[in-house]
């Protein structure tokens, strides 16, 4: 789940943020009666760097929804159901090894230009020529990708069905005559999107963007808002006071005592929590300590996730477990004999580095060449509950003898730690996930999906290498079949028993809250038309279409 774009820097600098959004003057500032507009409320950590490319993974949810389209919407709180979108049909063939998509007809680039089958084939080739933009590995599974009239035919290397929300759903359709003029596509920085979307770019500072209405957009009559604000903000607390005022009326954060701080302020605040993903300890599995399971598995055990989702989370979170399955969502994909096999047992913890003949010494286990077992762990440090929860896991973990040293990284730091493997340990849970519980498992095992260190991997940042995991994935992708795909996905969970190569701690929810005073239309938990954080892609530009003025 990518809670937000960029990360942690100074409470302090959010509130100045802010502050020159709101400014007299500012035309920018959305009035008490506006009822046209919307402002967003999410912790960035940082200010905007006005960069849209839908392709890269640090700013792809600034675009990728309100100005660029999927070809298909698959919605992940309604067991995959889809929409649609770009395409007006699709159909499988050659024993699912062939998906042709028919290209919607009648739809133009906000610069004008008519939308095409050639934009479609251009977007998936550009993939293929510079695997950098493949955030998804498409091309892992695809052969090639052909333009038939106005159809476009995919011929995968193997039936490939569940790859379907990746090529539909996920990858970002562009514009060929703007990007085939582009000399570097993976550090385009991309300032003046051009898209199919809801919504145009109309305007970025570093302290905030506005987005209009395309009045030419394909889906007539829609959207019916003409603005949004997306401000920046660098953390927390000057994010959540806009919200509890009513200057904000969608949030995408963390809010601690959210019913005496939010929704008692109001009877038009509400908020929903869905659990989608986990927040996960990435391991770097490279680490010449870490790399021996049984230190991984004693961290596990050491490890009481009820007590950080209570502490950390005020319970918003509720505690994963080790198999990676989130539930309720996913339960009946749970192994619950897997799922009971790694709890919190300190003691047990403490014995596994016995027999893998670590010794204790100044209340800290050592190796057999006397260096103490003592990680870095980055976090995000506007982040306020993942810091607390990292500090429940401090304490946790020194009381069975692991050192832990935390540390709250700026945005660029970060993800380039994150991404090049450049860490010991790291608290984490912007993986996207999916519809069923593989496509969070596949982006956290699968090694197409990984890199060596100091190269950047798209997802399995803890850089985790098994074939037979690799050969389970890619088989879960040959097969229609829902006991074959079920008894494939247990196999996944015993390797995240197993081996431990992620620690699962929390299960991250999508933060969302809405007021209802002035606006109406907004996913709840009876209309979960599309996920509702104001940073998921391409969801988020659902969601803004749908609202309406009351």
């Amino acid at each position: 789940m990518r809670r937000a774009l960029a990360f942690a820097v100074l409470v302090g600098v959010g509130a100045t943020v802010w502050a020159g959004f709101g400014t007299a003057g500012d035309k920018t500032v959305r009035s008490a009666s506006d009822t046209t507009s919307v402002t967003i409320s999410n912790e960035q950590g940082t200010t905007w760097t006005c960069g849209f490319s839908p392709f890269n993974g640090d700013v792809n949810s600034l675009s990728f929804g309100p100005v660029y389209e999927e070809l298909v919407f698959v919605n992940g709180l309604k067991s995959g159901a889809t929409t649609n979108w770009l395409a007006s049909s699709y159909k499988w063939g050659n024993g699912n090894k062939t998906l042709t998509f028919t290209i919607r007809s009648g739809v133009k680039w906000t610069d004008g230009k008519p939308f095409s089958a050639d934009d479609v084939v251009f977007t998936y080739q550009l993939l293929r020529k510079n695997p950098g933009l493949d955030l998804n590995a498409d091309w892992a599974v695809l052969k090639s990708v052909s333009k038939k009239g106005n159809k476009v035919v995919f011929n995968f290397k193997t039936s490939a069905v569940p790859y379907f929300y990746y090529i539909a759903a996920q990858t970002p359709i562009v514009a060929k005559h703007i990007w085939s003029s582009i000399k570097n596509p993976v550090t385009y920085k991309e300032t003046h999107p051009v898209g199919t979307g809801p919504f145009k770019m109309s305007s970025c500072s570093p302290q905030v963007i506005k987005y209009t209405k395309n009045s030419g957009y394909w889906q007539k009559g829609l959207p019916k808002i003409d603005t949004i604000y997306y401000p920046a903000f660098t953390s927390n607390d000057p994010a959540n006071q806009q919200l509890a005022s009513g200057k904000a009326q969608w949030g995408s954060q963390f809010i601690p005592n959210i019913k005496a701080y939010y929704s008692s302020k109001s009877s038009n605040n509400h908020y929903w929590f869905p659990p989608l993903v986990n927040v996960n300890i990435f391991i770097n599995l490279k680490d010449p300590i870490l790399s021996n399971v049984a230190v991984r598995r004693a961290i596990a055990y050491a490890i009481d996730r009820g007590k950080v989702s209570r502490i950390g989370e005020y319970s918003y979170e509720p505690a994963s477990n080790q198999t990676g399955i989130v539930t309720p969502t996913f339960s009946s994909w749970l192994d619950k004999g897997l799922a009971s096999k790694i709890t919190y047992n300190p003691a047990k913890a403490v014995s596994i580095l016995q027999k893998a003949g670590f010794k204790r010494s100044g209340g800290v286990f050592h190796t057999k060449s006397g260096k103490p077992l003592s990680f870095r762990i980055i976090n995000i440090g506007g982040y306020s509950d993942w810091v607390a929860s990292v500090q429940v896991i401090q304490q946790q973990l020194k009381a069975v003898g692991i050192k832990i040293k935390p540390e709250n990284l700026s945005s660029t730091t970060f993800d380039s730690n994150a991404y090049n493997g450049k860490f010991q340990l790291m608290y984490n849970g912007n993986e996207s996930g999916g519809p069923a519980p593989y496509y969070e498992l596949r982006q956290l095992l699968y090694s197409k999906n990984s890199a060596p260190i100091g190269k950047t991997a798209s997802s399995n940042w803890e850089r985790y290498y098994n074939s037979a995991v690799d050969k389970l994935i890619e088989q879960y992708g040959a097969t229609t079949d829902s006991a074959k795909q079920h008894a494939i996905v247990k196999k996944l969970e015993a390797a995240m028993v197993n081996d431990v190569p992620v620690i699962p701690v929390t299960e991250g929810v999508d933060w969302y809250q809405y007021n209802t005073k002035s606006i109406t239309g907004w996913v709840t938990q009876s209309d979960p038309y599309a996920k509702p954080a104001a940073y998921e892609i391409p969801d988020w530009g659902v969601l803004a279409m749908h609202l309406r003025p009351k």
